[in-house]
């Protein structure tokens, strides 16, 4: 069981993991040990709400394919074991991301202060530069 957080969880059957063989450098025994992990969540299958479905359906993410399933390729380390937990870990992170409500932005205006301060540099840096001119005799 995977717990995103203390409401949502997904159980284990609907995450599919499958050991392949890591890219990169690694000598021989990249050639002979499968050590990466990837994993595999159909969202539009799984036990999610509709609500966070549709969340994470609508995200611009490029390891989510056009059929809604997350694909996370996880190789970072040399044991199958801590390459599991850093996949379904990225998956929780991914999940987190996607439930999570940001409030509204609130549009502000500068102060009158602020702005005359602005203005007033502005000005100050436009006599400085005045002053490098030619000097007539």
């Amino acid at each position: 069981m995977l717990n995103i957080s203390p409401s949502v969880s997904i159980s284990d059957d609907e995450i599919e993991l499958t050991a392949i063989r890591a890219q990169g450098s690694g000598g021989q025994n990249v050639n002979k040990v499968s050590s990466a992990i990837h994993l595999r969540f159909d969202i539009n299958a799984s036990s999610l709400s509709d609500f966070h479905k549709q969340r994470l359906l609508d995200r611009k993410d490029q390891r989510i394919t056009k059929d809604g399933v997350i694909i996370i390729k996880a190789q970072q380390f040399r044991t199958q074991e801590k390459n599991r937990d850093d996949a379904l870990t990225r998956l929780r992170e991914l999940i987190n991301d996607a439930i999570k409500i940001l409030p509204p932005r609130r549009p502000t205006k500068p102060t009158k202060g602020s702005q005359r301060r602005r203005m007033d540099t502005k000005s100050q840096r436009g006599k400085i530069k005045n002053l490098r001119g030619r000097v007539d005799e």
